[in-house]
């Protein structure tokens, strides 16, 4: 053959030859639910489904230890659970009458956001739960026992807050906040698998500079409610 144009269909042929060994091999050491979450992801007209179970969580992510199950729920239903959860939760802000400046619930195609602030959270100076704190994560409680969501509870500060007692920085206090929700929750039957914590310390604040507000708004804690298969997607939990 003229030229040197067979050895460019050649290499073609190897590498798809390599590719189809690897596919072989993937899929020889695959378990039966992978598998076949795969045959239905390539069947056409095949309703998407979260119910395969890997042990090294979705998208490789490390945050993520396993899957659990989850039943197989249409778009509509997946955005109806996240109304369900923000009129619960706002219902619950109402009739206990939280002040607004000290809480707040947003909504978007991935979860649905929580945050209070510490003074509302904790006794001054302390980790300890104060009562609206406790009736607050007990309505996480209720949430997540009654939906199938998963729960990131984000742990944050202000600026200012440096040298607390028995907190050196900024990020061990704010991992502080954040832990001591995660080990209330869990203490009231939260299967802990779907609870992680996360420390931002003063990188987010919420509240401007000149905000006479800012150290309470800025040293809140958040949860954020979301569904597993959106870990792969989203940036920053």
């Amino acid at each position: 053959m003229a030229g040197g144009s067979w050895k460019v269909a050649y290499a073609d042929f190897v590498t798809a030859m390599m590719a189809f060994f690897l596919l072989m091999w993937l899929l020889s050491i695959s378990d039966e639910e992978t598998k076949k979450g795969l045959a239905a992801y390539f069947t056409a007209g095949a309703k998407a489904e979260t119910n395969i179970t890997t042990p090294i969580g979705l998208a490789n992510n490390p945050l993520i230890q396993y899957v659990d199950k989850l039943d197989s729920r249409t778009v509509k239903e997946i955005e109806e659970s996240s109304v369900a959860i923000v009129k619960a939760i706002r219902q619950y802000l109402m009739q206990d009458a939280v002040p607004s400046a000290s809480s707040g619930v947003t909504s978007d195609g991935i979860g649905v956001l929580l945050h209070l602030t510490p003074d509302l959270m904790f006794k001054p100076g302390t980790l300890e739960f104060t009562a609206s704190g406790q009736r607050a994560l007990d309505e996480v409680v209720k949430v997540m026992q009654k939906y199938k969501v998963y729960l990131v509870v984000r742990g944050h500060t202000d600026a200012s807050e440096t040298g607390a007692p028995g907190f050196p920085s900024k990020w061990e206090l704010a991992s502080a906040r954040a832990n001591a929700a995660v080990r209330y929750l869990i203490a009231q039957g939260v299967d802990p698998g779907y609870v992680r914590s996360v420390s931002y310390a003063d990188t987010r604040p919420k509240a401007l500079p000149n905000d006479p507000n800012r150290v309470v708004q800025n040293g809140r804690v958040e949860f954020f409610f979301h569904r597993p298969e959106v870990m792969s997607t989203v940036v920053g939990y």
